[in-house]
């Protein structure tokens, strides 16, 4: 109670100082003296300063959420809808979840495990995989044999996608051939699939897309109206599914 009566205390002398200052400048003697009593009061109560940094990363995270919220009624249909994305379960479902990914984001790998809980345990949900290459050259590359597949053999993108990022080590141009390969989808057709369909445009949306959102990593989740930043959990998902259903917002 009494650190609770000192913080108090402090907040009324400093917005008392805020408040005065533009219209009465202190006195250089009473600069110091509250200069001293704030020092003073600051080490001997430091954990003022984890409260205020706690309340700092509180308010940049609501603002965040926020940016997305309004981003995501903004950019409705390139985030659910964009006909370059491949979507899982059901391609009717009554609430799609999207998540951005990188083939070389360790997060995605473990997060794998979480979409394929959602999906089996929620024939009603359509998840869309929208690829956000972000992790240097061989992410880029491995993307772009993704995109290959998706238009030479969408039906097996699925596959290629569980199968390059539930494998270990680096994804590469060369690894996510194989992987296709193994599928049956011959290396000439992937290698020329690039060469005709590059998909810098589509890599150069979907940066400027998660730069709207406020995404800075994979995985990002968006379910109804709210972005999810990180690999938050196959409940954290269902949770926010279920809301969507019961109120139309990812939060009742």
């Amino acid at each position: 109670m009494l650190a609770r009566s000192k913080t108090l205390a402090l907040g009324s002398m400093l917005m008392t100082a805020l408040w005065l200052t533009p219209a009465l400048a202190l006195e250089e003697d009473e600069k110091k003296e509250m200069g001293q009593f704030i020092r003073e009061y600051l080490l001997e109560n430091p954990e003022v300063m984890l409260e205020v940094q706690a309340a700092l990363e509180a308010k940049q995270q609501s603002q965040r959420l926020e940016q997305a919220g309004q981003a995501v009624a903004a950019n409705h249909d390139a985030i659910f809808n964009s006909e370059d994305d491949i979507a899982l379960g059901n391609p009717d479902g009554d609430v799609t979840v999207v998540e951005f990914f990188d083939y070389n984001c360790g997060y995605c790998k473990r997060a794998m495990a979480d979409m394929e809980k959602v999906l089996a345990t929620d024939p009603k949900v359509r998840f869309v995989l929208k690829e956000l290459p972000i992790l240097g050259a061989d992410s880029l590359d491995a993307h772009r044999v993704s995109n290959a597949v998706r238009l030479i053999a969408p039906e097996k993108y699925g596959e290629f996608h569980r199968a390059l990022l539930g494998s270990t080590g680096t994804a590469t141009e060369e690894s996510a051939i194989k992987v296709a390969a193994a599928l049956g989808i011959s290396e000439a057709d992937i290698r020329k699939s690039m060469a005709e369909n590059p998909n810098d445009q589509l890599v150069r949306d979907a940066y400027t897309l998660a730069t709207n959102l406020g995404v800075t990593g994979t995985p990002t989740y968006i379910v109804g109206n709210e972005a999810l930043f990180g690999a938050v959990g196959d409940d954290a998902l269902q949770e926010k599914i279920a809301n969507v259903r019961a109120c139309g917002k990812s939060t009742c």
